[in-house]
């Protein structure tokens, strides 16, 4: 991983005491965290024995660097301890230690990890107490390194593209654009006949963010009534307007952040998108 690295990989026969130093006690923190040491004792060693080597000198290790540690390793309590102590400072982006990276670098850690406990603490962070404009423009901003995995996808896309959907419903209710769609309906193509409840949850909660339709489904419309289902089709393409539960469900998901997963079990988005089993909100089902 980029961030982890304090320096580069071919000065290290040749470095110095002091950056040698540097690499001891950053791979002895990565450890501490790892092993779930306590929260108090983490805190000690990154405040004060605990540096990275940058630009040819030491520098301390930041709330973001231990907060990227405490994602990969699913350190809870850590992280919940340096967003309520940092606040939004935590979420900067860290050095990686190959490049100087911006965006929203912990946001797609957290969905690539699959780390719902730490994601839910983060967006409620951004919601609490980031100013209106960073908040959107943070959970909406491509991933943090150019060179990285994640170059260029926002946290939203990279939950759909690997179908966590537990990842990605806190990402809409707090502002994220729903802008994997797109990709959320190429992944229900691509898996069509197998195991696909990932991607048709997915691609449902996305259905309660856009309001806008997908026209040009109707260039292969055989094709897509056979995946999404004939009445699905029919909305999502513009042809018909949509049912008037998926617009109360939209109000919700868009006025009331969080009541989502609250509603009773049939109104759920569960994985239900295609012509065998009907959507909760098709006009065709009666409750």
């Amino acid at each position: 991983m980029p961030w982890l690295l304090s320096s580069p990989p071919e000065a290290t026969s040749s470095s110095s005491p002091s950056q040698r130093h540097c690499e001891r006690t950053a791979f002895a923190f990565y450890c501490a965290v790892r092993e779930q040491l306590p929260v108090w004792l983490l805190e000690d060693m990154r405040s004060m024995e605990v540096f990275f080597w940058e630009d040819g000198r030491p520098r301390s290790v930041s709330p973001s660097d231990a907060l990227m540690y405490a994602l990969v390793h699913d350190h809870r309590d850590y992280a919940r301890f340096l967003l309520a102590g940092f606040s939004v400072n935590a979420l900067r982006t860290p050095r990686c230690g190959v490049c100087h990276g911006n965006g929203s670098a912990h946001l797609h850690v957290a969905v690539r990890y699959n780390r719902r406990a730490i994601l839910g603490l983060i967006v409620d962070t951004l919601r609490d107490l980031a100013p209106e404009g960073w908040r959107r423009e943070y959970l909406n901003s491509c991933g943090g390194c150019a060179h990285g995995a994640d170059a260029g996808k926002t946290a939203v896309q990279l939950a759909v593209e690997l179908s966590r959907g537990d990842c990605l419903l806190p990402l809409l209710v707090h502002g994220a654009q729903p802008h994997g769609l797109d990709a959320a309906l190429l992944r229900l193509a691509g898996v069509h006949g197998r195991d696909h409840s990932d991607a048709r949850h997915c691609l449902e909660l996305l259905l309660l963010f856009v309001s806008e339709p997908v026209r040009r489904l109707r260039d292969e419309q055989q094709r897509w009534q056979r995946i999404l289902g004939k009445d699905v089709f029919s909305w999502l393409s513009g042809q018909a307007p949509p049912p008037l539960l998926l617009q109360a469900l939209r109000t919700i998901a868009r006025c009331v952040p969080g009541q989502i997963p609250h509603l009773p079990a049939f109104l759920q988005p569960h994985g239900q998108v295609g012509p065998d089993v009907p959507l909760p909100w098709k006009p065709s089902e009666t409750r």
